[in-house]
C-alpha cells in the first residue's frame, strides 16, 4: 500500500527498496500521529503532543558517524575529523540494510534543506518509526502539494533504529552507525533511534555543499529587528549555549534557531522547525518555547510526565539532560514567514565557560572573531552527546567541528571574508560560569545577558567606555544598563582573586595549545591574536 502525495517516477523501488510492507509517502502531521500511537511508538500528551523515548542513545553519537572515502572527495574531507568507512564496507552496509527492511512498514517525507530557493537541497528521508517521520517534518522545510509531485531528491536518508550494525563486517566501529556516501549521495542511519541524527545528516551535507558555492554554512541561530530584515543578528554555539533560548527574543522576528547559510543575497535558514532544549524550561523564562511542549504534534523526546495526568517534568533528568522538544517554527509567534533575514550586522558567539574566566560580553576585532571562531570553546552541556554528565570543557571548531566535513579554514576563511565585505560587527559572550567554576560558581543570569544583547543590537553598546582583557585582548564594557558593574569583570565576581588568575592562566594556555593546529593555515593577523 502506498499513501500520501509523490512524484510517480520516484518511489522507493528506483533505490533498491524492494519487498517492503506499506510505504507512507509525506503523510502530514494528523496522519503521522495517529500511525506513530497506533504502532505504540509513542503516548499522547496534553494537548496532542507526542511523547516519545529513545532508548539507549539519548543524545547523538559523533563517534559512530562516518564519511565514505572515495577519490572523489579524497583531498576535500578533513579527515581528522571524519571517520573514514571504506567504499566495499559501506556497499556491504547498504545491502545488509535494505534485506533488514524487508516486510517491513516505512514513512518517507520528501523536504527541503534551505530556506533560499537558489541553495536548497531536496532530501527523501525514509524512517521506520512513524514519530520520525513527524520529527523530520518539522525540522526541515515542507514542499507544496505542487512541488511534491515532481519532487527529485538531491540526497537519500534511511534511517532504521532496529538493524545493528556489524563492526567487523560494515567497517564501523559499534553495532549504531551513521554513513555518509557523497558519491551516492545516501546517508545510512542504524542502532539508534535518537531523532537528531537525521537533522545534522542533513547539516552536514550543507556544510559540505555550500562553500563550493561561496555560501557559508553556520550552526547558529538568527533573528532579524521587526520590519527591518537588514538588521540581522546570528549567534553561533554549541548545544546548551543559549542560540534557540537567546534568538526566541519577543522584540525581534525570529528565523530560525539551530543552522543558517549566509549567501550573496543574506542570511537563509536550513529548517523550517526549532529543537529545543527543555531541561528546567519555564514559563516565566522562556513562554513561547514552553508554550509549544502542549501544542498538537509537538514531538517531547526523553521527558519524565504523570503517567495519569500526562503533565510533564521540565526538572527530572532521570532520562537525560538532553530533553527535548521539536516543533514547526510557526508556533513561534514571531517567528519569520520566508526565514530569509539580511546579511548579518551582528555575530554573536555563544559560549558556556565552565571555567568562570570569559566576561559576559566583549567585542572582538575581526582577527579575533576568527581566532574563537576557529577555537570555537565551550562546554559540552549534560546530555548532549553519548557519555558527558556534566559540563565538559571543549574546543569545537567553528562551533560545530561533528558536522564539519572540510577543513576548518574553509568555513574560517568564509565568515572572514563576510565580515569584511558586509561590515558586521563581533561579539563574544559567555553563558556558562561566574563567580568561580562549574561546582562552585554560578550561571550566568539571563537576565544580564538578554540586557547585554539588548544592547548589542540596538547599537547602545556602540558608545560604551571599554577596557581591555589582560588575558585575551579583547574589549569589555566597563557599564552596561541594567547589568551589575560586577559581574562585566569576571575577576571580582570571584571570592579568590589569584584562584581566578590561575584559572585565567590555564584556559589561556589551553587555547594557544590548540591554536597550534590552525598556525600553518592562517593570516599573520589572526597568528598575532593567538601569541597574545
Amino acid at each position: 500500500m502506498i499513501t500520501g502525495k509523490v512524484n510517480p517516477s520516484k518511489t522507493l523501488a528506483d533505490q533498491g527498496i524492494l519487498d517492503v510492507g506499506n510505504v507512507f509517502y509525506n503523510l502530514q502531521d494528523p496522519m503521522l500521529v495517529e500511525q506513530a500511537l497506533q504502532r505504540k511508538e509513542a503516548t499522547l500528551g496534553n494537548g496532542g503532543a507526542l511523547l516519545v523515548t529513545t532508548g539507549k542513545h539519548t543524545g547523538r553519537s559523533p563517534k559512530d558517524k562516518f564519511v565514505v572515502r572515495t577519490a572523489s572527495v579524497e583531498d576535500t574531507i578533513w579527515w581528522e575529523n571524519n571517520a573514514p568507512m571504506e567504499e566495499n564496507s559501506f556497499d556491504i552496509l547498504r545491502a545488509d540494510m535494505l534485506e533488514h527492511m524487508k516486510g517491513k512498514d516505512y514513512f518517507v517525507q520528501d523536504l527541503f534543506g534551505g530556506a533560499d530557493p537558489a541553495h536548497r537541497l531536496d532530501v527523501r528521508v525514509i524512517t521506520e518509526l512513524a514519530w520520525h517521520g513527524l520529527f523530520i517534518r518539522h525540522l526541515l522545510r515542507r514542499p507544496s502539494s505542487v512541488e511534491l509531485e515532481s519532487f527529485d531528491p538531491d540526497f537519500t536518508i534511511i534511517n532504521c533504529p532496529s538493524f545493528k550494525a556489524n563492526p567487523e563486517r560494515h567497517g564501523c566501529r559499534s553495532e549504531t552507525v551513521i554513513a555518509i556516501n557523497l558519491d551516492k549521495k545516501i546517508i545510512l542511519i542504524g542502532g539508534t533511534a535518537y531523532a537528531g541524527e537525521n537533522k545534522k545528516s542533513v547539516f552536514t551535507l550543507l556544510n559540505y555543499l555550500l562553500p563550493e558555492k561561496n555560501v557559508m554554512p553556520m550552526h547558529c541561530s538568527a533573528n532579524h529587528a521587526v520590519g527591518n530584515p537588514i538588521d540581522t543578528a546570528i549567534f553561533f554555539g554549541l548545544s546548551g549555549t543559549g542560540k534557540t533560548t537567546l534568538s526566541a527574543d519577543p522584540s525581534r522576528v525570529l528565523i530560525g534557531d539551530d543552522e543558517h547559510g549566509w549567501s550573496d543575497r543574506g542570511t537563509f535558514n536550513f529548517e523550517g522547525g526549532c529543537y529545543a532544549k527543555t531541561i528546567n524550561l519555564s514559563a516565566e523564562a522562556e513562554p513561547e518555547i514552553y508554550a509549544t511542549t502542549s501544542k498538537f504534534a509537538t514531538v517531547i523526546e526523553n521527558m519524565v510526565y504523570d503517567e495519569d495526568t500526562r503533565e510533564l517534568d521540565f526538572e527530572d533528568d532521570s532520562l537525560t539532560a538532553n530533553m527535548r522538544c521539536a516543533y514547526p517554527l510557526h508556533y513561534i509567534s514571531n517567528a519569520s514567514e520566508t526565514a530569509l533575514g539580511g546579511h548579518p550586522k551582528n555575530i554573536i558567539m555563544l559560549t558556556c565557560d565552565a571555567f568562570g574566566v570569559l566576561p559576559p560580553i566583549a567585542r572582538l576585532t575581526p582577527a579575533q572573531a576568527m581566532y574563537h571562531f576557529l577555537s570555537g570553546f565551550t562546554s559540552k552541556v549534560a546530555g548532549t552527546e553519548t557519555g558527558v554528565t556534566e559540563p565538559e570543557p571543549t574546543f569545537s571548531t567553528c562551533f560545530g567541528a561533528p558536522f564539519m566535513p572540510r577543513r576548518p579554514e574553509v568555513y574560517g576563511n568564509l565568515l572572514r571574508e563576510k565580515i569584511a565585505k558586509h561590515g558586521a560587527t563581533c561579539w563574544l559572550v559567555n553563558t556558562g560560569w561566574t563567580g568561580g567554576a562549574y561546582g562552585t560558581g554560578s550561571r550566568m543570569p539571563i537576565k544580564a545577558t538578554r540586557a547585554l544583547l539588548t544592547a548589542a543590537l540596538n547599537g547602545s553598546l556602540a558608545d560604551a567606555k571599554y577596557r581591555n582583557d589582560p588575558n585575551f585582548g579583547f574589549e569589555i564594557p566597563e557599564a552596561v544598563s541594567g547589568v551589575a558593574d560586577i559581574l562585566l569583570d569576571p575577576r571580582r565576581t570571584w571570592d579568590d582573586s589569584a584562584a581566578y588568575d590561575r584559572q585565567a592562566k590555564k584556559l589561556v594556555t589551553m587555547f594557544a595549545d590548540n591554536f597550534t593546529q590552525y598556525a600553518d593555515h592562517i593570516d599573520d593577523d589572526v597568528k598575532a591574536v593567538a601569541i597574545g
